[in-house]
């Protein structure tokens, strides 16, 4: 789940919208651009980067700087709140200018890859408390070079340049990677964050695994880290799904950001991302333990997106129609149920009400306002489908893991998504699959993995097809980066998710105990 703060300086620039027939396919835009925005706003503020990673589009912290001593210390405040002018109300005209703002020729791609992982006291195996967290971030601080992301007096995370350290509902430790234009770079930035992690935490008795759901520790167990915008979800979730705070407070996961050219380019990945995310979950499915023993699924994280809150998640359907682009997006997220509005450093509960009538000035949690686009970037950060839209792409559906894991996920979908070739040869494949057979994979997927049936064969066939185009993605691009899909290859040719091996572990060697997964999958 991601749901953060952004690390990127804004500033004031004016777009242009070039609209053609099918919608909104490029939008220039820059601080060197004389020409205004076309709409009726004036001087706008978007972040300066692409990629959410790749923007660090935070959205709960920035605001004013401030020294303290030799240290800048980041307020906690939405990045855009005083930089956005709006001269009139939002139009939903606005709201699609704001996602295709993100359309960027392809020689500036990038990938943003972000990573989860759970903190423990090595002697008890117990969560690390909020204290402990405070204590590594303030030590990576000092020793490091960050500059500190606080809420009131409460440190809640990192930022270095354009990546970000924060923090999940139930202290799980994040790592929003800069945007980067190769995977090499990708994992160079893994390896230096969790050496230096380690580097503190080890001193203080602390260790981290990568995993996709909580093995041991029950919800009760887990600290609730002071952020505001967590207290208004965790009141909100029980009333929309019976997992929500399993979400929020047990789970862990890895994704990547990525980039498209127009329109058309956005809507090709997102269909090729949906068609396949239920593949991805399956090879990096890592999440078969609840409260000590098997839980009966290899992606317990998988599942529990399936009854967290089905308003905002899912794999959404509409995004196979002919119809479909940024203003269908755009539509979709007005319907989304609001969380809250952040104004004056406080967050208000608007938990369950309508974006629509905020664009109307008819909210009755601050009556008369009206959005800005930050409003609408926060809104945008509490919608969880498996492929998510913002001014990038975000793949979604893979659990958190060993740091192999954590290069080889990025792989897997720039070789796809990154190649025009293995990106066409994807919508050939699944222009067949119904919507019936995508969500069947997406319900199968995290009890059965790559032993799904599909069609005539398994899910590990048409695995072995997609793999093979992600391989000869990244053999076009030219960067030498095919060796990161060595560990999903692994998966591929045995059949066996990561999941299961670590049910034979636990069945086997390790005598029905979950306490040795904590060193097999510590960093």
């Amino acid at each position: 789940m991601v749901l953060m703060s952004q690390t990127s300086p804004s500033h004031g620039i004016r777009t242009e919208i070039l609209q053609s027939k099918s919608g909104y396919t490029s939008l220039f835009s820059g601080a060197n651009n004389t020409n205004a925005f076309r709409h009726r706003t004036s001087t706008v503020a978007f972040p300066r980067n692409s990629s959410k990673s790749s923007q660090n589009m935070h959205v709960d912290a920035i605001g004013e700087k401030v020294r303290r001593g030799n240290k800048v210390v980041v307020a906690a405040s939405p990045p855009t709140e005083d930089a956005v002018v709006a001269t009139e109300p939002l139009t939903k005209e606005d709201l699609v200018g704001y996602l295709a703002s993100g359309c960027k020729p392809k020689e500036n791609w990038r990938i943003g890859t972000e990573h989860e992982k759970f903190g423990f006291d090595l002697k008890t195996l117990r969560p690390m408390t909020y204290e402990q967290i405070a204590h590594l971030l303030n030590a990576i601080s000092e020793r490091f070079g960050w500059d500190k992301v606080m809420e009131g007096d409460n440190i809640i995370g990192l930022q270095q340049g354009k990546q970000s350290i924060s923090l999940e509902p139930g202290g799980q430790f994040e790592l929003s990677g800069a945007p980067l234009e190769t995977l090499h770079q990708t994992c160079a930035e893994v390896n230096s964050h969790l050496y230096q992690v380690k580097a503190v935490a080890e001193e203080m008795g602390i260790g981290f695994i990568g995993i996709g759901f909580q093995p041991k520790w029950e919800r009760k167990d887990i600290p609730v880290m002071p952020k505001g915008r967590y207290e208004i979800m965790r009141n909100y979730m029980p009333k929309v799904g019976s997992l929500g705070l399993d979400m929020m407070f047990r789970t862990c996961t890895v994704q990547v950001n990525l980039d498209f050219s127009s329109e058309a380019d956005m809507i090709r990945k997102f269909r090729a991302g949906l068609a396949l995310q239920p593949i991805a979950t399956a090879l990096f499915a890592n999440s078969p333990f609840t409260e000590g023993k098997p839980n009966g699924y290899l992606s317990m994280r998988s599942q529990i997106w399936t009854d967290t809150d089905n308003n905002r998640s899912g794999m959404l359907p509409f995004v196979f129609d002919d119809s479909f682009g940024f203003e269908q997006y755009v539509e979709y997220a007005l319907d989304v149920p609001m969380y809250f509005v952040y104004r004056k450093k406080k967050y208000i509960d608007c938990a369950g009400l309508s974006f629509r009538d905020f664009l109307a000035g008819k909210l009755p949690s601050i009556p008369g306002e009206y959005p800005t686009l930050n409003d609408w970037e926060n809104h945008l950060t509490t919608i969880f489908p498996e492929v998510r839209l913002k001014r990038y792409l975000e793949m979604r559906g893979a659990d958190g893991g060993p740091w192999r894991r954590l290069c080889a996920l990025p792989a897997f979908w720039v070789g796809i998504l990154y190649d025009d070739i293995s990106l066409q040869n994807v919508l050939d494949m699944t222009a067949d699959w119904t919507q019936g057979e995508r969500q069947m994979l997406r319900n199968k997927v995290p009890v059965t993995g790559l032993k799904t049936p599909f069609r005539d064969g398994l899910l590990k066939h048409v695995a072995e097809e997609v793999l093979q185009f992600a391989k000869d993605g990244l053999e076009r691009r030219g960067y030498k980066e095919t060796g990161f899909l060595n560990e999903v290859a692994e998966v591929v040719r045995t059949g066996l998710t990561p999941a299961e091996k670590l049910l034979e572990l636990y069945h086997g060697k390790w005598g029905q105990n979950v306490d040795p997964v904590f060193e097999e999958l510590l960093y």
